[in-house]
């Protein structure tokens, strides 16, 4: 029960993070990083964009901070807020297949 009470609030805090990062980002443009390490991904499809970009955080140079201090349960935060992101995703995907069509994906820097 004392777990739960901890992972409700930060689940809460997380929610869909990475989905407002990208639903409309500046310039086609967003910044997949956590402490200086730099992101894999080279692009990120619009369509379920804060999924995406919660994988790629995953997908990145490896960090002791994301590994072993950004964790519930020894669960990455990234991949927790992934599981939110696919709900918010999902509400706002027509628009982003519609922005799909018109823009394309979106680049990582």
């Amino acid at each position: 029960m004392k777990e739960l009470f901890y992972l409700v609030p930060t689940a809460l805090l997380c929610i869909s993070c990475a989905t407002v990062k990208t639903v409309n980002p500046e310039n086609n443009q967003v910044d997949i990083s956590h402490q200086g390490h730099r992101s894999y991904c080279e692009s990120i499809p619009r369509v379920y964009s804060g999924t995406s970009y919660s994988f790629c955080l995953l997908n990145s140079e490896p960090s002791e901070h994301i590994n072993k201090g950004s964790t519930v349960n020894n669960v990455p935060l990234a991949a927790v807020d992934a599981v939110f992101s696919v709900a918010a995703d999902t509400v706002v995907l027509p628009y982003t297949v519609f922005m799909q069509a018109k823009n394309g994906n979106i680049k990582v820097n």
